[in-house]
């Protein structure tokens, strides 16, 4: 017998309403390395690790070296793949999000370590605008993937990991239709009450990191909360990510909670 020897009839009967698109989540690396690097690493037979897309910067020596010029974009994955990109990994209580998400990594040789001092060199004009551009083309396809559900790297993994980093413009992604940003009114009214009234609890603050989607273990400790704050302050305010939980940054946080959850 062969299952060709029965119909499988998909017309008269369709569940409509309990079905939904797996994809659910975006997320944003960095490869710290350079394109040749990257690509050995990334799209080998011996290869650990994947990713859908790669984003080169075009004046790297190394993608030059390799015959290639000009803007691209690498599809290394196809997006009904699962690619192996995202690690250990949390957010909004989900795990393995491997299994839900599309994942893009930009060329960019960010260095050093998540318990000593890192650089972050900029990325390439060319680079944002390609990742915009491509951004824009996943979520009009997958309208599953909200506002929140595109990531940092950093934001799922936030103990081990920092990509994108600081450098990556998470604002001008908003600005482009892309991802989460608090509203500047709402970040100064918060502001103002924390000034007024004081910061909220460390407590508080850690369940509204929860509520907002970070994976906050219980009997988490200083040092590793201090991590959560760093990774968060490199999304929403880059300009200084000390890991102290001051005025500006729990109304960051606030913000983004009456904008995007309450």
């Amino acid at each position: 017998m062969n299952i060709t020897d029965y119909p499988i009839d998909s017309q008269h009967y369709r569940s409509t309403t309990t079905q939904d698109e797996r994809i659910r989540f975006l997320i944003l690396h960095y490869t710290a390395e350079n394109f040749s690097q990257s690509m050995t690493n990334l799209a080998n037979d011996a290869a650990t690790v994947s990713v859908h897309y790669v984003i080169p910067d075009p004046d790297e020596v190394t993608y030059l070296q390799a015959g290639f010029s000009g803007n691209r974009i690498f599809a290394l994955v196809d997006e009904d793949r699962r690619a192996w990109h995202a690690g250990v990994n949390q957010w909004q209580g989900r795990t393995n999000l491997n299994d839900t998400s599309i994942g893009i990594e930009i060329v960019n040789q960010a260095s050093g370590n998540t318990d000593g001092a890192m650089t972050f060199p900029p990325f390439s004009e060319q680079q944002i605008q390609m990742t915009i551009a491509l951004c824009k083309d996943i979520l009009s396809r997958h309208p599953t993937i909200t506002a929140r559900q595109v990531l940092a790297h950093a934001d799922i993994a936030w103990a081990r990991r920092r990509d994108p980093g600081p450098a990556f413009p998470w604002q001008r992604l908003y600005e482009a239709g892309i991802g989460a940003w608090p509203d500047a009114a709402d970040v100064t009214a918060f502001t103002q009450r924390f000034e007024r009234e004081g910061l909220p609890s460390d407590d508080d603050m850690k369940t509204s990191f929860s509520r907002y989607g970070y994976s906050v273990p219980s009997g988490l400790s200083s040092s590793d909360y201090t991590m959560l704050v760093v990774c968060f302050q490199m999304h929403f305010r880059p300009a200084r990510y000390d890991g102290r939980v001051d005025t500006e940054t729990a109304a960051i946080l606030y913000a983004l909670l009456k904008k995007y959850v309450s």
